[in-house]
């Protein structure tokens, strides 16, 4: 199994919105999807190495963000990182919908 993340969604369709967006310019897209909402991401959609899920929590009680968690997604270039959030930064950091904190970092 390939590692991976779950980060809870408060409005699965305007989530996925959001990440669609976002994770484009990273060169991420979509997966696949599941019944209720689950919806996974990886590198150039192809399934390999790390998954990113994005989904309503499994227990069914509302999403919230998780207290001081943060998700950083390697970029390949510093022009990546800038386009996910803005010139003059390395990093960047931004929330989702539900609150969560989502990073890009390039250590080149």
């Amino acid at each position: 199994m390939s590692p991976y993340i779950t980060l809870g969604a408060k409005d699965p369709a305007t989530s996925h919105a959001f990440y669609q967006a976002v994770l484009a310019t990273i060169g991420w897209a979509a997966h696949a999807e599941f019944p209720g909402g689950w919806v996974a991401y990886s590198e150039a959609g192809r399934g390999e190495g790390f998954h990113f899920w994005v989904c309503p929590p499994f227990n069914g009680a509302p999403a919230t963000a998780g207290n001081g968690m943060m998700l950083g997604l390697p970029a390949r270039s510093r022009a990546e990182v800038d386009a996910f959030y803005g010139p003059n930064w390395y990093a960047a950091y931004l929330r989702d919908p539900s609150g969560n904190k989502l990073a890009v970092v390039c250590n080149s």
